[in-house]
């Protein structure tokens, strides 16, 4: 593979706007490079990372899986860069996290583990909790930032946000399900199934409006806080999930195996990002920890 680091970055930036008009304005480029970027990208690779249609493009599963890898890559580099700023990262102050269930371990851990890397004197605490508490914390002062589902955020006035990773739902089952081997599965398809419901954040919601919209009423065999839980539950047989790809991972703690397959049609996203009270004067440790997360997201400019 000879892919490069603006690739890469291309890539990340049309994954995020969902058109490459949307990528070019935001990289300051032509939108024939962006295009032609990831056209080598995809040969490069031997798979299609995006559907193309008349609106837009629209990021395929491989796509999903190779954005991981891209943003991980472009962090890694940036970190390179930053080991090298010497007493620009010496400075100490304090850090108040806020983060939801849902991504505590799946997006904060890592970016957390390279805010601690790269500012090794700021004093980090982080309290998890729902949404609506952590937006009452951090208008209120008491956090500097959370990160947390921003989908469904509501004092949109008080507070800005910025989009680190969206994430489609897919279909969790076991591999014995009879559904694991069909082409093409739709939301009628699993409309009778039992289902294993996580009741963090937005996911219930979510998987409620879904149903209802081809008039079919969830049958809830399971209702757990816990993605382990559900991962146990859906590889043994007691039902099957919709949930967001980011939480994804094909084993149980049992070592069971999870199948995860797309739904035809039109599904909901889960939007994961940084929360900070609009208009607020943020310590300096906070502007920093934005600033790691936006590089990891999309390192563009600095590379």
């Amino acid at each position: 593979m000879a892919f490069t680091i603006r690739q890469l970055q291309f890539f990340v930036a049309v994954a995020e706007q969902g058109t490459v008009s949307g990528a070019a304005q935001n990289l300051s480029i032509s939108q024939s490079s962006v295009t032609e970027a990831i056209k080598e990208l995809e040969s490069d690779l031997g798979v299609e990372l995006f559907e193309r249609h008349p609106r837009g493009l629209n990021i395929t599963h491989k796509g999903h899986q190779f954005l991981r890898h891209a943003t991980k890559i472009l962090a890694d580099v940036a970190d390179a860069r930053r080991a090298f700023l010497g007493d620009q990262l010496t400075a100490g102050g304090r850090l108040q996290l806020g983060v939801t269930s849902l991504v505590a371990g799946y997006v904060l851990s890592d970016l957390l583990a390279r805010y601690r890397r790269a500012y090794p004197s700021v004093e980090v605490s982080a309290i998890e909790d729902n949404g609506d508490y952590l937006e009452h914390l951090l208008v209120g002062g008491k956090l500097d930032i959370a990160v947390m589902v921003t989908s469904n955020l509501r004092d949109r006035t008080a507070l800005q946000s910025e989009i680190l990773e969206v994430s489609a739902y897919r279909l969790w089952l076991p591999l014995s399900h009879k559904l694991a081997s069909a082409d093409i599965i739709s939301i009628g398809d699993i409309a009778s199934e039992p289902l294993i419901m996580l009741t963090v954040d937005e996911i219930e919601e979510n998987t409620g409006k879904l149903l209802s919209a081809i008039g079919a009423r969830p049958h809830v065999a399971f209702r757990t806080r816990s993605v382990e839980a559900v991962r146990s539950l859906v590889a043994t047989g007691a039902g099957v999930a919709l949930l967001p790809d980011l939480v994804y991972r094909p084993w149980s703690l049992e070592g069971d195996r999870i199948e995860s397959r797309d739904i035809s049609g039109s599904l909901p996203v889960v939007q994961v990002g940084m929360v900070w009270r609009r208009g607020s004067s943020l310590p300096q440790a906070a502007r920093d920890f934005i600033g790691l997360a936006q590089s990891q997201r999309m390192v563009r400019q600095r590379l």
